[in-house]
């Protein structure tokens, strides 16, 4: 569990690090967006690392970590957006906000990490893909169903857990 702690922090630090230099280039444009777009974002991330999976061979010069990346990215700024519609953050506030977040998705994980035994290790980083894939079908329904469910996890949880099924293949990928 050592590693896994180091691993996870390593990965959110290289993630925030990229969040903060996009956060310095264009601002919270983000911001903008609605929640399906961010949805929209992240699922067309899955779909290319499962299309690249699948076919083996990329014809644009990025592997799949930059797309895991940002599918972590965009998962924070989709919490953002459901926890703070207002406009009115600053870059400062964004990134605060940003390290509340990860550090939720870390506990979260942590827990699950002692109940599961660290399975995610044994499995195949194709499975993460879809898992992720699967979330992001349940976040679209539930989107549709404005938000509301009657006994599922809601937005922010399927969320966290895209957080850190990424951060286990990217873990997963370096290893």
């Amino acid at each position: 569990m050592i590693d896994t702690i180091k691993q996870y922090r390593e990965v959110i630090s290289k993630c925030l690090d990229i969040f903060t230099k996009k956060m310095n280039d264009y601002g919270p444009s983000w911001r903008i967006l609605r929640s399906s777009s961010m949805t929209d974002q992240i699922f067309i991330k899955a779909k290319r690392i499962r299309s690249l999976e699948e076919k083996k061979t990329s014809k644009v010069n990025e592997g799949v970590e930059s797309e895991y990346i940002g599918m972590i990215n965009y998962s924070v700024m989709a919490i953002t957006q459901l926890k703070f519609p207002d406009n009115k953050l600053t870059n400062e506030n964004i990134i605060d906000i940003y390290n509340t977040e990860t550090n939720e998705a870390f506990e979260l994980m942590m827990n699950k990490n002692h109940d599961y035994g660290e399975a995610w290790r044994e499995m195949r980083i194709s499975s993460l893909t879809d898992l992720i894939l699967q979330k992001l079908l349940r976040i679209k329904q539930i989107e549709d169903n404005d938000g509301k469910t009657q006994i599922s996890e809601g937005l922010e949880a399927n969320y966290y857990d895209i957080i850190n099924y990424s951060i286990f293949a990217l873990i997963r990928l370096s290893e």
